[in-house]
């Protein structure tokens, strides 16, 4: 596997970020967040680490925003 994809949400009750991503049936997957879009990273960089043995790891991991981010300039 050399990609997965994260479904990453806007998360109403702490303004951070929720990303997830689903194994195949029977086999989990991983849900993690963070405050910000720079520790989102980070999480979902550990969270990868800890779910896949070495050999399995996948080199890239995707986010998909369900809404787009919106940065405000004022």
């Amino acid at each position: 596997m050399n990609e997965i994809t994260f479904t990453v949400e806007h998360c109403r009750e702490t303004g951070g970020f929720v990303a997830r991503w689903d194994d195949s049936p029977g086999r989990g997957g991983i849900t993690t967040q963070g405050d910000s879009f720079a520790e989102l990273e980070g999480m979902v960089a550990d969270a990868v680490s800890g779910y896949f043995e070495p050999a399995e790891r996948p080199c890239r991991v995707r986010l998909h925003f369900v809404e787009d981010p919106v940065v405000s300039l004022a």
